[in-house]
């Protein structure tokens, strides 16, 4: 699944971003995947044959532990179409980077909203994840030849607009830390 939405049940949306220590960044984010990046993932998948779905909605729950069956139950009568634990703070803090960024979504298991599946194991998750490693490789292959070499992309521009503190405002120290991402707007 490409999903082009994330929706956070996490507790951590202070770790999720660059910003914060003296330096205020609001980084558009309605759209969170770079939209040009998922399209080239999709052709690609397609053309490897792989089953993809286009779209969706990504939930990002708490880990390490899987969900119970009230919050899978919900999620899923909610029309949520994916569960995980990472891709949410990776888009944020990819958006606030510059970098292109989108999600495949490799299933590995139903979770415990379908119960005429096997319960979730390890072994399974596992051993899913090992096949769809190699889907996701095919198509990887695929895809980076197409990518422009050129950053120029609009999440390639996120935070020409996004910063609201005065550059003669911002602390050193967070300059410094910040450099990598900040270089163009110095």
């Amino acid at each position: 699944m490409l999903p082009g939405q994330f929706l956070d049940r996490t507790k951590q949306s202070l770790a999720h971003t660059f910003f914060g220590r003296g330096i205020v960044a609001h980084v558009a984010f309605a759209d969170p995947i770079c939209e040009e990046l998922r399209f080239l993932l999709l052709k690609a998948a397609r053309a490897s044959k792989a089953r993809v779905h286009d779209g969706g909605a990504y939930v990002n729950m708490e880990g390490p532990a899987f969900s119970t069956r009230a919050e899978s139950l919900t999620n899923h009568e909610l029309g949520y179409d994916v569960i995980g634990m990472t891709n949410l703070g990776e888009a944020k803090c990819a958006r606030e980077a510059e970098i292109a960024y989108a999600t495949i979504a490799m299933i590995t298991d139903y979770d415990c909203w379908k119960v005429d599946e096997a319960h979730v194991t390890v072994e399974m998750v596992i051993a899913n994840l090992m096949k769809n490693a190699e889907t996701a490789k095919a198509i990887i292959r695929r895809v980076l030849p197409q990518v422009p070499s050129e950053a120029n992309w609009p999440c390639h521009d996120a935070l020409r607009n996004a910063i609201m503190t005065d550059k003669k405002l911002w602390p050193a120290k967070t300059r410094a830390e910040l450099k990598p991402i900040l270089q163009k707007y110095l």
